[in-house]
């Protein structure tokens, strides 16, 4: 069952069903468009429903009391061609097309075609079924690309957005024949009117194909979007919040949102429009998207007006103007933050003459360990991850220098009798020129012992190579709990090139002793080219008279060899 409208078309009144009327309307709506172009256009047009009372009146009198749509359709092809209608309209038209701008001169001579977003074929915004109607080309081929393009950082997701953002759609009959090529003459408006009611054909299987991932592609974009405007609206209010309470609350406060709390007070200081600028364009780069996003939503509810191409260009242009200040002002912003965070951070953590962190300075504070040289060192003094056992927490002495060219000396005293005294220690080193020492105060300058640390770098080492040894020999250090086997086990089964060192030194009376590990040149008389070396673990042992002997015979066969 369908509903009638009684109609009034030249003082004449036809029954006429609502599908039928809606057809009819829109065809003449369109006409009287297209003639508007030309003089006298109005005058055609009123011609022209005079034209149609009289076909519509000679259906009533076939005894045909309400005009149906297929009607209308008849209509619309018996009076749709143009040199019934207009004459020399198309003359007219074409002066008319003359006077248009160069641009689209230029455009109508190259393509014959405009740009929109078809609403007639579309999955989401109409941009792809555009693209095939702008090139003359399959749909199916651009949708293919966007959903390759997605794939690839989300590429043709992006550029769908945005071409969906500015791109306009094709709404009246003139701007879909323009979108193919067509010029708006009668005979294509009323062809676009019943090919427009047609049923259409169902999808291929490649088309069903396309659709279904669109539409995941575009479910899924929906739900991001939902969940970026959600965090651009708390950052802008966060935002916002930031800027008011930096105005309000004093430079210095050490409450939220304040400059000295967000670290900004320095660089508000010493570099005030940098932070302005950041500030204004960040708040301009989360508005523009949220107010696009709202008006989208209003649009499609029918609230608002759709944006016109020339406001869409605005607004984007304003966006990426935000966002060209924004990177550069913000990278600014934080190599400033990072220098004045430095420069306090150096005030602030200065142990003996050295900058180092709260853990190098309490390590060193706990071992009694007192830096005599410390250049090109890094600011790093104590390391752990690579002791000898596999233990990743144990904590040692280190220093290091891409450039081998640092000078480090560190060392620990203690109250000493006569005597002799070993010191040994762990230690290991990239390349030669690392000595442990031992040596009193009465000879600052030079050590009275020193041993030259191994320079296995970070694999092998004596005590690894020890390691290795006994558990191939002995089945019972195998085990995993064994000392031994942890040891071998280190770094995947390489080491880390950790090796016992040891130096003597007699002692002649009641003295302090001093020593420790040091690289320094002009201190151990050797060249350090070391990139870096580590040690823990030192010991002072007393010697007896039997290990002084053992030691002492153990000098001479060496010096004999």
């Amino acid at each position: 069952m369908k509903k009638n409208i009684t109609i009034n078309l030249c003082g004449r009144l036809f029954q006429i069903d609502e599908d039928a009327y809606e057809m009819l309307q829109h065809y003449t709506d369109s006409l009287r468009s297209y003639f508007s172009k030309q003089e006298g256009g109005e005058e055609i047009a009123d011609d022209i429903e005079a034209r149609i009372a009289e076909l519509l009146d000679e259906l009533k009198q076939q005894g045909i009391e309400a005009v149906n749509i297929d009607h209308v359709k008849d209509i619309i092809r018996r009076i749709g061609k143009p040199e019934e209608l207009a004459g020399d309209a198309g003359e007219e038209q074409r002066s008319h097309a003359a006077g248009e701008s160069i641009i689209d001169n230029m455009r109508s001579r190259m393509t014959g075609r405009k740009f929109y977003r078809n609403p007639n074929d579309k999955m989401v915004a109409g941009v792809m079924s555009g693209f095939a109607s702008y090139t003359g080309t399959d749909v199916t081929i651009w949708r293919l690309l966007t959903v390759l393009f997605t794939f690839f950082y989300g590429i043709g997701l992006v550029a769908y957005v945005i071409l969906a953002f500015v791109i306009p759609e094709a709404k009246t009959p003139e701007e879909l024949l323009e979108m193919e090529g067509k010029p708006a003459t009668p005979q294509n408006l009323a062809d676009m009117m019943v090919d427009n009611k047609q049923e259409q054909p169902r999808p291929g299987l490649l088309r069903f194909i396309c659709s279904v991932l669109l539409k995941i592609v575009f479910g899924f974009t929906v739900f991001i979007m939902a969940l970026s405007c959600l965090a651009m609206i708390l950052g802008f209010v966060f935002v916002v919040v930031a800027m008011v309470s930096a105005l309000v609350l004093p430079l210095s406060a050490d409450m939220p949102f304040s400059l000295e709390a967000m670290g900004l007070a320095e660089v508000y200081q010493n570099h005030m429009w940098v932070l302005i600028v950041f500030a204004v364009a960040l708040l301009v780069l989360l508005l523009v998207p949220i107010y696009a996003i709202i008006h989208l939503v209003l649009t499609l509810l029918k609230k608002v007006q759709p944006m016109s191409v020339a406001q869409r260009i605005v607004w984007v242009v304003l966006w990426l103007l935000a966002l060209c200040a924004v990177v550069p002002t913000g990278i600014m912003i934080g190599s400033y933050h990072d220098d004045y965070r430095m420069k306090r951070y150096k005030e602030t953590h200065v142990y003996q003459g050295a900058v180092m962190s709260d853990y190098d300075k309490q390590y060193l504070m706990k071992h009694g360990w007192t830096l005599l040289k410390h250049e090109n060192c890094n600011d790093c003094y104590v390391r752990n991850g690579e002791y000898f056992t596999g233990d990743h927490s144990y904590a040692y002495l280190n220093t290091w220098n891409g450039d081998g060219n640092q000078v480090f000396q560190v060392e620990r005293r203690m109250a000493v009798e006569p005597g002799s005294y070993r010191v040994s220690c762990h230690a290991r080193a990239k390349w030669d020129g690392v000595y442990i020492y031992a040596t009193t105060p009465s000879s600052p300058d030079k050590p009275l012992a020193k041993t030259l640390v191994p320079a296995y770098g970070n694999e092998g080492g004596q005590i690894w190579e020890k390691a290795r040894d006994i558990v191939n020999q002995d089945e019972e250090e195998t085990s995993e709990n064994s000392r031994s086997w942890n040891i071998y086990q280190a770094n995947d089964s390489r080491g880390y090139g950790w090796s016992e060192v040891e130096v003597v030194v007699q002692i002649e009376r009641n003295d302090t002793l001093c020593y420790g590990i040091s690289n320094d040149p002009a201190f151990t008389g050797d060249n350090s080219r070391s990139e870096w070396f580590s040690a823990c673990d030192f010991k002072v042992e007393p010697l007896d008279k039997e290990q002084q002997q053992d030691k002492g015979q153990l000098q001479v066969k060496r010096k004999g060899k």
